[in-house]
């Protein structure tokens, strides 16, 4: 998402990946830089270099290449840049705690002498981030002497405010806030970047984005899997850290700034700041009130069986984490005074679908058949997946001698065809070499978000047991009453 609009094919650079042999790098990296070698979004000089231990280069690229050939096999114009893409591709081999591995990295980085750019892509668990920076100081690969110098950071960053504080201060040690990039895959998504466009480039829009107008907003990410293969992560996370506290609080912000002064990055993020420093801070009593955590139980989904969450393969039989989760925020200033904004997400659920809902306040007053059904609320909703798009619901007159009224429900879909879909990474990746942070997370935007939710996590420390619902329902315990006194209340996907 260029601030500049500037699409064009970016400079070369030498795109290091640490955590080479990793799930990302395999799932999402490298597909995506196959996608930007089709759009001309990367040079044909760029090189990748993967850093991994206990493989070589050989291993490396046949691994990469039996993923790819067996995930697009359907994507004959794809697979094409296979060749391309292996010309690019380095490798370094070495452990993230051997001095000697920063070495290896910087003779193989010097060997490539027409290109100045280095992006640093830590595909690595966060506890290695720290290790790496260092690793990359030692060496002087952090100076900007001859080109940029950028670190990719993943989420998880940090799992509280200390934890988040402490990582800023020690990677602002080697790097300058403006070289690192804390990457949220979710707002590189298509239709999350287009909230931005749907508010400020329509003036229908703005004259009812206020409390006049707006009876409350929910921000759902549903999702119809279970933990997979991330037990060890997911235990320590639960549904509140993973989706809430980094994806949702983030597409909260975009919907709820004002407009920004202009179309850069510095801009943008000032005013997601002020979002989040508006934010009410929950009191220890209000926490009961105005949030819900669940977990998942057995139940069916798509027809079969599925196990509950305590006997998913490294889950503690005690298991409390909460698998399901929603806060009920409120924005304290004058365009949302009042105005609940509930996030909730969950594992197992019926479907797999992202939306936004704005639901209005209904008419003041019922000209029509009293005695008829009283008309519902309007409601927008943007869909973030999948038919990513808009839908408008209003009220109409039903055909015949009648004034009862049914709802009609008008659809905007953003891009007829999947394929015109950029993946999030293409677009991340694309704005990483272009210097775009737009979509990237600033210190102080981390910060704040963990402060907001840190109350929530230490209340839910001390809980013994959990709600549960039946996994491939919506039956979760406690969401009609944390919408209590909105509108239409919870909006369950459909």
């Amino acid at each position: 998402m260029s601030a500049t609009g500037d699409n064009a094919c970016a400079e070369p650079v030498k795109i290091v990946i640490f955590g080479a042999t990793g799930d990302l790098t395999k799932r999402k990296l490298i597909p995506a830089l196959m996608r930007m070698m089709d759009c001309e979004l990367i040079a044909q000089e760029c090189r990748i270099i993967g850093v991994a231990r206990n493989t070589s280069r050989e291993e490396w690229i046949q691994g990469l290449h039996a993923y790819v050939r067996d995930e697009i096999r359907d994507n004959a114009v794809l697979l094409q840049r296979w060749p391309q893409l292996e010309r690019m591709l380095h490798f370094v081999e070495g452990d993230l705690s051997d001095d000697q591995t920063y070495m290896r990295l910087y003779r193989a980085l010097d060997a490539i002498e027409d290109i100045r750019n280095v992006m640093f892509y830590l595909a690595i668990p966060p506890a290695w981030y720290v290790s790496v920076a260092t690793g990359l100081k030692a060496v002087g690969l952090h100076r900007e002497t001859d080109g940029y110098r950028r670190i990719v950071i993943e989420k998880p960053f940090g799992m509280d405010i200390e934890s988040a504080r402490l990582l800023n201060q020690q990677l602002w040690e080697v790097f300058d806030e403006s070289q690192i990039y804390r990457i949220d895959h979710y707002l590189g998504k298509e239709s999350v970047q287009n909230l931005l466009v749907y508010r400020f480039a329509n003036s229908i829009l703005e004259p009812l984005w206020n409390r006049n107008y707006i009876d409350h907003i929910q921000i759902s990410a549903a999702e119809s899997i279970g933990i997979e293969y991330r037990a060890n992560y997911y235990e320590q996370a639960g549904a509140l850290k993973d989706m809430i506290q980094s994806h949702l609080m983030q597409v909260m912000t975009l919907v709820a700034m004002e407009p920004p002064v202009e179309f850069v990055a510095d801009a943008i993020r000032d005013e997601k700041v002020k979002v989040l420093r508006a934010i009410r801070h929950f009191h220890p009593d209000d926490i009961s009130r105005q949030t819900v955590a669940a977990q998942y139980a057995a139940g069916e989904l798509g027809g079969e069986k599925v196990p509950a969450y305590v006997s998913e393969p490294g889950v503690s039989p005690d298991s409390t984490t909460e698998t399901f989760a929603a806060v009920r925020f409120y924005v304290d200033n004058w365009r949302w005074q009042g105005v609940p904004f509930i996030l909730w997400t969950g594992k197992r659920l019926k479907k797999r679908v992202s939306e936004i809902v704005i639901r209005f306040r209904k008419p003041p007053f019922n000209l029509f058949d009293v005695n008829a059904e009283p008309p519902t609320a309007n409601a927008l909703v943007f869909r973030l997946h999948p038919d990513e798009g808009i839908v408008l619901r209003m009220n109409a007159k039903k055909p015949g001698l009648t004034t009862d009224m049914k709802r009609m429900v008008m659809r905007a879909p953003y891009a007829e065809d999947g394929h015109d879909v950029a993946d999030a990474y293409e677009v991340l990746l694309h704005d990483v070499m272009v210097g775009d942070a737009t979509l990237f997370s600033r210190a102080d935007e981390v910060e704040e978000s963990w402060a907001i939710v840190d109350p929530i996590i230490e209340a839910w420390k001390a809980r013994v047991s959990i709600d549960r619902y039946r996994a491939g329902s919506w039956d979760v315990p406690g969401m009609d009453q944390l919408f209590e006194g909105c509108v239409g209340g919870w909006h369950r996907p459909t």
